[in-house]
Parts: structure tokens; sequence; C-alpha cells
């Protein structure tokens, strides 16, 4: 799985040790992607399940974002709709995934990724050790960007609740605001999901 090593590797059940820090929340601004379109060879591990084929990220003319997993012969994965305004549409998805709690799960973790539905006026920055903290109320529980004090990387990203964190992704090698690889990994149970980009 591209990632989940580092995932894994850097859990951390509660950040407790936070403290309150002064930084301008517009700064995380800087990490978002700037989909255009991008491939991605992908595979997806959903407790027992493995899918593997190929990923299409498309913004859209009206800004909307287009997200198409399908296998390499050409099966329909999935393909979802995130608007502007926040809202959400499944346009297609395979029966076996096609389950509320499945694809809730698949929107949140896009959306994290994306860094869509954050409210800026409700952002808060807190510090632990080496690391920012910029953090987004969500309906339930919080959006974390975690960037190094400098703001040069985006170190990670989490969901968690208000006891512990339910998901990490990484994105690495930002090139024209595209990353070349996306790792997401749920911390309590399996379902993970790797992308690596395919040059065209």
């Amino acid at each position: 799985m591209i990632l989940s090593s580092f995932l894994l590797a850097h859990c951390t059940p509660v950040h407790k040790q936070m403290q309150a820090a002064q930084a301008d929340v517009n700064r995380v601004r800087q990490f978002q992607p700037a989909f255009g379109t991008a491939l991605y060879n992908t595979t997806v591990d959903v407790t027992g399940n493995h899918l593997s084929g190929l990923l299409m990220i498309k913004r859209m003319p009206d800004s909307s974002v287009r997200i198409v997993f399908s296998s390499e012969m050409g099966l329909g994965f999935f393909d979802f709709e995130f608007r502007p305004d926040g809202d959400f549409k499944v346009h297609s998805i395979i029966k076996k995934m096609n389950r509320k709690a499945v694809i809730k799960t698949l929107r949140h973790d896009f959306e994290l990724v994306l860094m869509n539905r954050l409210d800026y006026t409700k952002a808060s920055v807190r510090s632990n050790k080496d690391e920012l903290y910029f953090i987004f109320p969500q309906e339930k529980g919080f959006n974390y960007y975690v960037t190094d004090p400098e703001f040069k990387e985006l170190i990670r990203m989490e969901r968690a609740s208000n006891k512990k964190v339910i998901v990490k992704a990484v994105v690495k090698d930002m090139r024209n605001g595209i990353p070349d690889s996306i790792g997401i990994a749920h911390q309590a149970f399996e379902f993970n999901i790797g992308l690596k980009r395919i040059e065209r």
C-alpha cells in the first residue's frame, strides 16, 4: 500500500499536548490541491476486499470535482461529484460498495484530501512540538492539517473525533498543485487507499 507504512507508523491516539499558536489560518490554503485532470494508479483495501485500477480526478467547468475509479479493463467502481457548495453526488457505484457507511467514508476521505468544506472563520491553529495544527470543525469532529512551523510542507492530514484520530492522509511531491502520490489510512479498521500519479 502506497505510503501506508508512514501513516501507520505515525499513529497517535489523541492530541492532548497541543498549545495555542499564533499563525494565520489562511496559510494552509497554499497546500490545497489544484486539480485540472490527473490520473492515478490506485488500490483500495476494505476489510478483506482488494480493488485496483485507475482513478481520475477532474475539475469540471463549473468548478465541481469528479472522482472516477475503474478497473484497467474499464469496469466502473464508483463515480463521485464534489460540488463547490459542498454538495455531493454519487453518479454510480458497484453493488458491493453501495453501502451508506462505505460511501460516507469515501466522501469524507476525499473531502479531507481535496480540502473541501472548510470554514476558515471557525478554524484555529495550535502547536505540538515542531508541528502546527490547522483545525477545522466539521459536523462531527475535526479536520487537522499539520504543517512545519515555516509552512514549507504539509506533513499530513487527519480526521478526528473528540477522542481519537479516525483517518490519516498524506500527499507527496506536489507539482503545479497536483500531488504525485496520495495515501489514506484508517486507524481503527482496514480501509486504505493508495494513489500514484500516471504521467501523460
